[in-house]
């Protein structure tokens, strides 16, 4: 059983907003408040790229096939996922957290674990793969509490 006691910090992250939250009371009664917010303006991938996809001459006779642009909107989200890790490393060598909880949408989560330092993995008690970036406070302790009871 993983007990969210006083001062354990949970992160709430999806690839384009993150909550850095800590718990301020008991693991019977989350009050989980609010650290730190960080965002990344991720506009659609159709707004980001600027040309159609390019087309490459095939081995036939006249023949041409479509090249897959990159995606920008889902590089962005991977590099969200490179900043989250750089900033958990910065503050637990600071020591401003010595367990961390890591809720976060799954391939969100998948990304996360592959760029974390040893330094954060280490404090990571719990991993929830739910994306909660939009539920209110009070909800995501309901859901914590049910989730850990």
């Amino acid at each position: 059983m993983t007990d969210i006691r006083n001062g354990t910090w949970v992160l709430i992250a999806d690839g384009e907003k993150a909550l850095f939250l800590r718990n301020d009371l008991d693991e019977v009664n989350l009050d989980l408040n609010v650290v730190r917010i960080e965002e990344q303006d991720n506009p659609s991938d159709r707004e980001q790229s600027a040309n159609r996809p390019g087309r490459m001459a095939d081995n036939g006779a006249g023949q041409r096939s479509a090249l897959d642009d990159t995606d920008w909107h889902e590089l962005a989200k991977e590099r969200f996922a490179d900043d989250l890790a750089d900033i958990l490393y910065k503050l637990a060598h600071k020591g401003r957290f010595d367990r961390l909880v890591i809720c976060a949408a799954p391939k969100t989560l998948g990304e996360l674990r592959d760029k974390m330092h040893k330094e954060v993995s280490q404090r990571v008690i719990a991993e929830v793969p739910k994306d909660l970036t939009n539920h209110p406070l009070d909800k995501v302790e309901q859901m914590l509490a049910t989730e850990f009871a």
